[in-house]
This record gives C-alpha cells, sequence and structure tokens, in this order.
C-alpha cells in the first residue's frame, strides 16, 4: 500500500483485504461524517452504512476538547484525549491510517492534522470520501460499533504540525512575520454574511483561500498542478497561519499546502471564532467596519 497523502477507492479496497502480521494494526480507517447544524448526523450515517472495518470519530467528541470562553468553538484535544481515542481506534505507532468523510474533506483534515499534530505521520486522505466508494459499487458495512478489534498502542507527541494563538496572532497584526490565510468561503470572509459567529468580517491583513477549492465538486482532490496554480500568489518563503471559523476546515488548506510540498504552515485553532470572543480587539471588514456590531451573546 502506497503512504501517499491521498488513497484512491481502488488502493484503500486493496489494502483492507491485506491481513495484519505484525504487533500493530497494519490499517485503520476513520469516518469522519459530521454535520455542524446537526452534530448527531454523522454517527447515525456512520451506523447506517461504512467503509467495513471503519471506527467513526466524532468532531465535537473525538476530534476537539471541551468549549470554553476562549479558544474558539472547536478546541483542540488534549493529548490525553486524543490518545485515549486513538488506542480505541486500534491506532499503533505502525498502523497507517485513512480518514474520509463526505464533504469535501471538511472534518477528515481535521482528523488527518491531528494525527500528524500528536506524532503520527502514517496518515492519509480517501481521495472522494465517501461518496466515491459508494460510486465504485464497493462493500458497506452497517452498525453503531465495529467488531471487537485489538487496543492500539498510540502515543501521543509533538508532531511536525504547530499551532500560533490568538496572543501571537494580535500581537502581530499590521506586521506579521507571516501570511494569514483564511479558509473560510468569500462572504463570511467579505463580511457580507456571517451564519455562525458574532461578528463578520476577517482577521486584518488576511488573504482568502476558501476550503472548497481544493477539491472538485464530486469531492475528488484537484491535482497537484491545478493546487499549486490556486497557490501561485503566495510566496514559498513567506510562512502561512491558517484560519476559519473554528480551526476545522482550515486543516483542507494545510493538507492542500503538505500535498504541494509546502510543510511550513502553522495552525490558529481558535480561530475567527476565538477572535470574535476577545471582542475588545480589532478585527476587520471590507465594507463597513464602523457598523458591524454584536449580534450573538458571546457567553
Amino acid at each position: 500500500m502506497t503512504r501517499d497523502s491521498a488513497l484512491s477507492v481502488a488502493e484503500l479496497a486493496e489494502a483492507l483485504q491485506a491481513p495484519d502480521t505484525g504487533e500493530d494494526r497494519r490499517l485503520v480507517v476513520l469516518d469522519c461524517r459530521f454535520n455542524l447544524a446537526e452534530p448527531g448526523a454523522g454517527r447515525s450515517q456512520y451506523a447506517a452504512g461504512h467503509i467495513p472495518g471503519a471506527v467513526y470519530a466524532s468532531l465535537d467528541d473525538d476530534l476537539s476538547g471541551p468549549v470554553q470562553r476562549f479558544g474558539g468553538r472547536h478546541p483542540l484535544p488534549s493529548p490525553d484525549q486524543f490518545q485515549a481515542f486513538a488506542r480505541r481506534a486500534g491506532i499503533g505507532a505502525k498502523t497507517h491510517v485513512v480518514v474520509y468523510d463526505d464533504q469535501r474533506l471538511a472534518f477528515a483534515a481535521r482528523a488527518w492534522w491531528l494525527l500528524r499534530y500528536f506524532g503520527h505521520d502514517s496518515v492519509s486522505v480517501l481521495d472522494g470520501g465517501f461518496a466515491a466508494w459508494k460510486a465504485a459499487g464497493q462493500p458497506l458495512e452497517s452498525g453503531s460499533t465495529p467488531g471487537p478489534q485489538a487496543q492500539g498502542n498510540f502515543v501521543a507527541h509533538s508532531g511536525e504540525m504547530t499551532t500560533v494563538h490568538y496572543d501571537a496572532v494580535f500581537e502581530h497584526v499590521g506586521n506579521p512575520p507571516w501570511r494569514l490565510v483564511d479558509a473560510r468561503e468569500s462572504s463570511r470572509f467579505a463580511g457580507h454574511q456571517e451564519p455562525i459567529d458574532p461578528l463578520a468580517g476577517h482577521i486584518p491583513g488576511a488573504v482568502n483561500k476558501p476550503w472548497q477549492s481544493a477539491t472538485n465538486e464530486d469531492g475528488s482532490l484537484k491535482s497537484e498542478a491545478e493546487l499549486k496554480h490556486l497557490w501561485r500568489d503566495l510566496p514559498s518563503e513567506e510562512p502561512l497561519v491558517h484560519y476559519c471559523g473554528s480551526g476545522v476546515t482550515a486543516c483542507v488548506n494545510l493538507f492542500v499546502q503538505h500535498r504541494i510540498g509546502r510543510k511550513d504552515g502553522l495552525l490558529y485553532p481558535g480561530s475567527w471564532s476565538d477572535w470574535c470572543a476577545h471582542i475588545l480587539y480589532p478585527y476587520a471588514e471590507q465594507s463597513a467596519p464602523a457598523e458591524t456590531s454584536v449580534s450573538k451573546d458571546l457567553a
């Protein structure tokens, strides 16, 4: 099995047929389907049908920590929390992990990034996600839990992925040592609408690279040549700090950067929702910053 950052359906189907031969499970598949508006929907979808042997990974329960006053809507899980989840999923030091969802990597990329953040580099996304698996006529398995499996020996430790937090971002507004990249849709970036967070706009100095631009309409990844073209305006010598609404879809852009050979990207985990929580600090709105007001309770 290739250890590329993305696997095709055919590659995953072949890999699933190979037996485990060592102490660690050779392959673990994580189903990361989720719906922000209906948090239980992903687990229900998993129970209705998933890739055989896949383990469900909930954005809220497994890929995020407890929400607090600051830190955004989806804080990073603690090392202990993520380690416990990874072990339950059967992940060991030599396990290759494949992640998928049904929303163009929106949630699978978060799992990909977290595994690398906690020191596990052997992880790939499924190109095209669950839709591609079904379209290829591959088998499905139903049920709310996978069959019996051995506990993994995953140990969370510092990996190659790095983060930057509010204080550093705020300190460098106007004179940053990096370029801020906002992964949200262009209308949210511009401040024309904000369906989730209490303020509309973006962090001063940020550029917009919507996360959906990484994939085609069917969820398949664009070619490396296309991805390089999309990111051609950001110099390779300039470090990039990625953010979105809550540190989730920004991971799609971090995945893209890794895929095209740029491994210097940092994540601002709290992202725009954390920035909004620090409401006394500046923010940018392209059209009329003086007219922006708090429209939701921040408590």
